[in-house]
């Protein structure tokens, strides 16, 4: 993964983070349940996304490097989530 990738990732990351520690801000407030779903959604969505976007980057520096068999195992990996 090059560096820029690697930011960009741990930038989202922490992002969530901070989503989550919201989340959990929420319940001990005993907000409203709709609205913590609706945050633990948007924190599903997020991690989707990130996880996305490693396995791509993933499968590019295998497909460029050649690595097709290190690329199956990452593809197998994946499709248990």
């Amino acid at each position: 993964m090059s560096t820029a990738q690697q930011d960009k990732t741990l930038s989202q990351l922490n992002r969530i983070r901070g989503q989550v520690d919201g989340v959990i801000k929420m319940y001990e407030d005993e907000r409203l349940c709709v609205d913590i779903v609706r945050q633990l959604m948007a924190v599903r969505s997020s991690l989707s996304r990130v996880a996305r976007d490693v396995l791509t980057s993933e499968a590019s520096r295998c497909t460029h490097s050649r690595k097709i068999e290190e690329l199956d195992e990452i593809l197998k990996e994946a499709l248990k989530l």
